[in-house]
């Protein structure tokens, strides 16, 4: 295997299959003028979207609430330095539809911490991304 093997570019249609196979990936945005990942349970929606739940008091809320972020979220296997990334780039917005939310409290990600009266956050999937490394046992 060549060196330019071991990258693949991912499509967008590859990077949502896998994205749809993790349970937890990584809200990256900006606090206070300084960049911030935030590792979170999400789902994604029919139309591609990424969903978070999450409290409406929480600074994740405040903070992203119609800006553009990006969420990413990977699998790795050290063993065969093998493995993908994929990261979602869209503007982030607290859903506020009564009817929305009701589905999302059906279909939508639950927040793995107990919340009172949790609100969904969308994060646009404007921009897709991804690649896979394909490694090799015993290289350095």
């Amino acid at each position: 295997m060549s060196p330019n093997d071991a990258f693949r570019t991912l499509d967008r249609q590859e990077c949502l299959r896998l994205l749809a196979k993790v349970p937890v990936g990584r809200v990256v945005y900006t606090r206070q003028a300084l960049p911030a990942v935030l590792p979170i349970n999400f789902s994604l929606d029919t139309d591609a979207s990424v969903l978070l739940c999450t409290s409406p008091d929480s600074d994740l809320v405040h903070a992203i609430d119609g800006v553009v972020v990006a969420f990413e979220a990977d699998e790795f296997d050290a063993a065969t330095r093998s493995g993908w990334s994929v990261v979602v780039t869209g503007r982030a917005t607290v859903l506020t539809d009564p009817a929305e939310h009701e589905r999302l409290s059906q279909t939508g990600p639950s927040s793995w911490m107990p919340l009172r009266n949790a609100v969904f956050v969308r994060i646009e999937s404007e921009m897709v991304t991804g690649r896979k490394l394909r490694g090799a046992l015993g290289t350095q």
